[in-house]
């Protein structure tokens, strides 16, 4: 048996290598490192992909969270609703902007920011939401946006984890994640479904005026060369990842697929584990596994993670300390919240190892494993 990683992207690479090869050969014979052709092709690439109007590339999604938020004009001390059971670039850049975050519930069952929390909180001072379609599945996005226009509120969809998402409207059109809000922001760090080998992101928005906003503020604030109209900042993606992302993009359909196999394999292991609940699907959302994560229930998680280690089988815990009982947000009365279901979800939840190059009898020696520990 081939060793068992969480995401294996030398043989991801192996099966590419040719058109990947090919690509990165083309830019290094272009010599054009920065803002080479392949960047503009590939935000074409992903515009037309997504059916967003405007895609920004930049350098990382962190910086994707940053400049939405730069450019919707929000003033020191706005507030900025978010979910704390999340990775901390999301609460991070509302910090660094001099921005309240405000924490709120998730949904225990899909693990996204739940509307009735963000109605919860609103006070006079807030100006965002930032949902966050953790785990590769959509938050409930129709509900948000209501509240959105409700309160006339701006809404950056944090997509970094769920790129290729359906969500499915009430009329049963299908929209991408990321593009339902006023602003998507993504991550193509080399573990995501659509990665690149190295840093690098992208912004999207349908709104004319706000890409133009974007665009500037991701290149140092600059209407023109060396003419500055608003403080910005340097943040690109240049054009050696662009060119790994032009080719994995037209894979990201057979990726998407092969993760949702993976993950119907684990499904059917773990049904009828009264211990184990395996990943609720939405109604509004199909689910595009960036990580296949457990809730498991009168089971020793810590112990489990352990044993798999030592089984030599890789697991991960995607989020031990939440958003708001991180030291960094003391300053924002951080511990102050009581958020039961994301403390509760923090305590019970494993994610399992999920990539496109999995095959059966990894899976079977990883479902076998976990069966083991939680059955004897």
């Amino acid at each position: 048996m081939r060793p068992i990683q969480m995401v294996d992207l030398k043989l991801q690479y192996e099966h590419i290598k040719p058109e990947i090869d090919s690509a990165l050969q083309q830019v290094l014979d272009s010599c054009a490192f920065i803002n080479g052709k392949p960047v503009q092709e590939f935000a074409q690439d992903l515009a037309k992909y997504l059916g967003s109007k405007h895609v920004i590339p930049c350098a990382n999604g962190t910086d994707a969270l940053q400049i939405s938020l730069m450019a919707l004009g929000l003033q020191p001390g706005d507030e900025v609703i978010t979910p704390s059971f999340t990775y901390i670039a999301t609460t991070e850049v509302i910090a660094l902007l001099r921005l309240k975050p405000v924490f709120v519930e998730v949904d225990p069952k899909t693990f996204c920011i739940d509307p009735s929390a963000i109605e919860k909180a609103i006070t006079p001072k807030t100006k965002a939401i930032v949902p966050v379609h953790l785990y590769g599945q959509a938050s409930p996005m129709e509900a948000i946006m209501k509240i959105a226009r409700a309160h006339n509120l701006f809404v950056v969809e944090d997509n970094a984890q769920a790129i290729g998402c359906d969500y499915i409207m009430n009329d049963g059109s299908r929209k991408k994640s990321g593009t339902i809000g006023t602003i998507g922001c993504t991550s193509f760090f080399p573990s995501k479904n659509l990665g690149c080998y190295g840093d690098g992101g992208a912004i999207f928005t349908d709104d004319d005026a706000l890409a133009e906003r974007l665009k500037m503020i991701a290149n140092h604030g600059q209407i023109a060369r060396y003419y500055h109209e608003v403080v910005g900042c340097n943040s690109r993606l240049d054009t050696i990842q662009a060119a790994v992302l032009k080719v994995k993009l037209k894979k990201l359909d057979e990726y998407i697929a092969a993760r949702q196999k993976v993950a119907e394999f684990y499904d059917r292991a773990f049904e009828g584990q009264a211990q184990i609940t395996t990943p609720y699907i939405a109604p509004y959302s199909n689910h595009v596994y960036h990580q296949y994560t457990l809730k498991l229930e009168g089971v020793d998680r810590d112990g489990l993670n352990k044993f798999l280690a030592e089984k030599q089988v890789p697991s991960m815990i995607y989020y031990p300390v939440p958003a708001h009982r991180q030291k960094m947000f003391d300053a924002f009365g951080g511990s102050a919240y009581k958020l039961p279901v994301t403390d509760w979800l923090t305590e019970r939840v494993i994610s399992l190892p999920m990539h496109t190059e999995m095959d059966h009898e990894q899976l079977n020696y990883i479902t076998t494993q976990v069966l083991d520990f939680i059955n004897h």
